[in-house]
């Protein structure tokens, strides 16, 4: 039996609005628990309680995903700052031994 080895190499992750879509979310879950909150007298007559509370576990595990995607969403942000000033100084640093191999270059310019 051959051993499974993958064929090609697996696409990157999507990046998009992570931080509005656990929000977006969050707020469906916890409407659905206030629609559902008049009819908990029915839902109890028939032994389906458990319906009225899967919502509003699901917008207190939303509000975990917020709190854990802002924080996420905050650390790339400063990685990729951090990534950009990195750049920066070494392009300045190459630029600056660049121009110290040629000092007569800007003799040559005037």
């Amino acid at each position: 039996m051959e051993k499974w080895t993958p064929k090609h190499e697996a696409p990157e992750p999507l990046e998009g609005p992570v931080v509005a879509t656990v929000v977006g979310g969050t707020v469906l879950w916890f409407v659905l628990f206030l629609a559902q909150l008049p009819f908990y007298g029915w839902f109890a007559d028939r032994g389906h309680t458990w319906w009225v509370w899967t919502p509003l576990a699901g917008a207190g595990l939303g509000l975990i995903g917020i709190w854990y995607v802002r924080g996420r969403d905050a650390a790339l942000k400063r990685h990729a700052a951090r990534a950009e000033v990195k750049d920066a100084a070494g392009a300045e640093a190459a630029d600056k031994a660049l121009s110290n191999d040629r000092p007569d270059r800007a003799d040559r310019t005037a």
